[in-house]
C-alpha cells in the first residue's frame, strides 16, 4: 500500500489522490512519477546509505533544509558519523530527517519501530507522536503492533489478507471490535464457547474448556468472549459470589514485565498489574492465583463454529 502510494508500486486497479490532485487513477491512465509526488517514505529499518555520512543522509533527500533539521532532531553532533555508528534511536531520528527534508506533503512510515529494543521503542515512540502532532502532515503508518497504532495515529485499519475488517479510532476498536480477529490484534484474549442469554440482563457462555463466564451483551449460539488484560484483577482468595463479576482459578504461567506494569498469564486469561500489587499478591509462576473480571466489561463477539478453542496468545499484541 505504501509502495503504491509512493509511486514505487503500480495497483492493477484503484486511484491515489491528495486532495484534489490525482497522482493514480487506472481508468483514467494517471500514473505520476516517484519523483513527481511529495512524499517523504521511512522504510522499515531505515535504509540508511552506510556509505554517506548522517550529514549526506539527510541532504540526498533535500539541501535546502538538512542543516536545520540536523539541529531539530537532535544529531547535529552526529554530522559526520556512518550509520553503523548510530544506536537504534538515531538511526530513525537520521532516517525521519531524511524523508522530511525532501519536504513531502505526505508522510509515509514503514514499521517505523519494529528495529528498535523495547525501551528505546517506548521512548522513540513518544518522540515520533510529538513530532506528528507537531507536523500535521497526512500520515500512513504500517505497523504489526497495536500500541504503536493507537498511540501514533488518529484512525486505525485493520487489514487482513488485503481487505479492511474494520476501521476506527484505537478506542472504537477496542470497546467494540468488529470481530474476534480485531479484538486480539487490540490485546483481547477469546475465550469460545456457547452463549445463553439468562433474561436477567446477563448472558452466560458456556467455554469450551468447561467453564461459566458472564457479559451483559446479548447473545446467543457459538460465540467468543473477549476479555482485556487491564479489565482483570488478581487475588489470593476467590471473590464473593456474584453473578455480575467473573473469576477463574488457576496458577500463574507467566509474569512479563511492560514498562512499569507486569502482564501476568493465569489460566486462559492475562492480566495487567502495576509491580506493587504484583509483589504484594507474591506473584510467581507455579503460584495459585484467582483472575476476576466484570460481566459489563466482558465483550461477547459472533464466533464461526470451527474458531481455535482457546486464543490467548494474541494478547501480546
Amino acid at each position: 500500500m505504501l509502495r503504491a502510494v509512493a509511486g514505487l508500486a503500480r495497483p492493477g486497479n484503484g486511484r491515489v489522490a491528495l486532495g484534489d490532485e490525482t497522482w493514480f487513477d487506472a481508468a483514467k491512465s494517471i500514473d505520476l512519477r516517484p519523483e513527481e509526488r511529495s512524499v517523504g517514505f521511512l522504510f522499515q529499518g531505515y535504509a540508511l546509505f552506510p556509505h554517506l555520512s548522517v550529514a549526506d543522509n539527510v541532504a540526498f533527500g533535500g539541501r535546502r533544509r538538512a542543516g536545520e533539521l540536523l539541529e531539530r532532531f537532535g544529531v547535529s553532533h552526529l554530522a559526520e558519523a556512518r550509520p553503523t555508528e548510530l544506536s537504534g534511536g538515531e538511526r530513525q531520528r537520521v532516517a525521519l530527517a531524511r524523508a522530511l527534508a525532501r519536504e513531502p506533503r505526505v508522510l509515509l512510515l514503514d514499521e517505523p519501530l519494529s528495529a528498535l529494543d523495547a525501551e528505546t521503542g517506548a521512548t522513540v515512540r513518544a518522540e515520533l507522536a510529538a513530532l506528528l502532532a507537531e507536523l500535521s502532515l497526512p500520515t500512513l503508518l504500517v505497523t504489526h503492533d497495536f500500541e504503536d497504532a493507537a498511540t501514533l495515529g488518529d484512525r486505525v485499519g485493520v487489514l487482513v489478507e488485503g481487505r479492511v475488517r474494520q476501521l476506527g479510532s484505537a478506542a472504537e476498536l477496542v470497546s467494540a471490535p468488529a470481530d474476534p480477529f480485531v479484538a486480539r490484534l487490540a490485546g483481547g484474549t477469546l475465550l469460545h464457547g456457547v452463549a445463553r442469554p439468562l433474561g436477567n440482563g446477563l448472558t452466560e457462555l458456556r467455554t469450551d474448556e468447561g467453564l461459566c463466564i458472564y457479559s451483559t451483551d446479548d447473545l446467543a449460539g457459538r460465540s467468543a468472549a473477549v476479555v482485556y488484560p487491564w479489565d482483570v484483577s488478581l487475588s489470593r482468595d476467590p471473590p464473593a459470589a456474584d453473578s455480575r463479576q467473573n473469576a477463574i482459578d488457576g496458577t500463574v504461567l507467566s509474569a512479563v514485565p511492560v514498562g512499569n506494569r507486569l502482564r501476568v498469564r493465569v489460566g486462559p486469561l492475562v492480566a495487567e498489574i502495576t509491580a506493587a500489587s504484583a509483589e504484594r499478591l507474591g506473584v510467581a509462576e507455579g503460584e495459585p492465583m484467582v483472575a476476576s473480571f466484570k460481566a459489563g466489561t466482558t465483550r461477547l463477539l459472533p464466533a464461526p463454529a470451527g474458531a481455535a478453542r482457546t486464543e490467548g496468545e494474541g494478547s501480546g499484541h
